[in-house]
């Protein structure tokens, strides 16, 4: 495995990301108003919602669906958050559990279909439990008069890879941004306050979450002269490579590149290793995607790559190599997202975003041998 102190493993040229610095001093800040972070560990203790298992059955969602759960409610049927992103405690830890349990952390973006654009947020489920709780990613920023505002983090957040402590969340065309999960806070009586974000004195404000989480920095998205940018729509983490690596891709609709690059990570702090310019440069970049991906996976020595049909029809999966796919059709709900893999029990796993058709869902990976 890649180590801050082995040599850098050969890059390829077009694309390159840069690590912005880290935002210390905002995040002190927030600290110092809201309290010692509750950390993943306090959230846990915390959670407040109830999914369960969906009442359709799974064979009825999708030929490849074993499992299915819903949200609740109010989640369900939801027009200003859409779900996007999805990873699980197998990514984020050899034992493929954190604090002992079997967890899910997905992404959602709010769209602003009620007047009020809240940026995104990441949810964990406990899967034994099937408890969660919303967790809204936050900007700290202070002014020149060392003021702290709060701003939402108004990105897609159209994939998300949990490494270590670490979450890397997609920003399509900025790159991705990376939190901690050790800096997750909690905001006394935001719950009746769902349309204000922002510091009044000592009182915070986070779009009714009761719980916020900082963005530690964002890695800025660059393309080489002559080559085209890369959309960072969704991420995932291949644990087994060596060394592991980011997995990164791009969904187009067939008139543009759909391509896929996987980063190499430093293992010691599970960030992308960069060189000696400070740029962090994939060590592949293939062009043999296909359009409408919505996430891709590496798994048994295989890319497997789901594909949203749209609203009414349902998703596909294909597995193989770039350029060389196939396709299993009718495989999915309609309107899947991202993709994460469960190596000990070898399947994958994928949600869907649409209100009232919002499902999450694992499947048997044989299926696509």
């Amino acid at each position: 495995m890649l180590t801050g102190d082995q040599p850098a493993p050969s890059y390829v040229q077009g694309v390159h990301l840069q690590r912005t610095d880290e935002n210390v001093r905002e995040i002190a800040a927030l600290a110092a108003l809201l309290g010692e972070p509750a950390g993943l560990d306090g959230l846990l203790g915390d959670l407040k919602w109830q999914a369960r298992r969906s009442r359709v059955p799974a064979r009825l969602l999708g030929r490849a669906v074993s499992e299915a759960y819903t949200w609740d409610a109010y989640d369900q049927r939801d027009r200003s958050w859409f779900p996007q992103g999805i990873s699980t405690s197998a990514d984020a830890s050899d034992t493929e559990d954190v604090a002992g349990r079997r967890l899910l952390v997905t992404t959602w973006y709010s769209t602003g279909g009620d007047g009020v654009k809240r940026g995104s947020r990441v949810t964990f489920i406990d899967l034994d439990t099937l408890k969660y709780r919303h967790v809204l990613l936050v900007h700290p920023v202070l002014d020149q008069d060392a003021n702290l505002q709060l701003r939402p983090l108004k990105i897609h957040a159209g994939g998300i890879a949990w490494a270590g402590s670490w979450l890397h969340i997609a920003a399509t065309r900025r790159g991705f941004v990376s939190a901690r999960v050790d800096d997750i806070m909690r905001v006394l009586g935001d719950d009746d306050h769902p349309d204000e974000i922002g510091v009044d004195g000592q009182r915070v404000a986070s779009y009714g979450h009761r719980y916020l989480l900082p963005v530690r920095f964002t890695y800025k998205a660059f393309t080489d002269e002559g080559h085209h940018q890369l959309r960072y729509s969704f991420l995932s983490l291949d644990r087994r490579s060596d060394p592991p690596a980011l997995v990164c891709g791009e969904y187009n609709l067939g008139n543009a590149p759909s391509r896929l690059a996987r980063f190499p990570l430093d293992t010691d702090n599970w960030q992308l290793h960069s060189g000696q310019d400070g740029f962090s440069r994939p060590i592949a970049l293939d062009d043999g995607g296909v359009a409408r991906m919505q996430g891709a996976v590496l798994a048994g020595g295989r890319y497997h790559l789901s594909v949203s049909n749209g609203r009414w029809w349902p998703g596909t999966i294909l597995a193989g190599q770039p350029g060389r796919f196939r396709p299993l059709r009718l495989a999915l709900p309609m309107g899947p997202e991202d993709l994460a893999y469960w190596p000990s029990t070898d399947r994958l796993w994928s949600l869907t975003e649409h209100p009232r058709r919002r499902w999450i869902v694992s499947m048997e990976r044989s299926r696509f041998d």
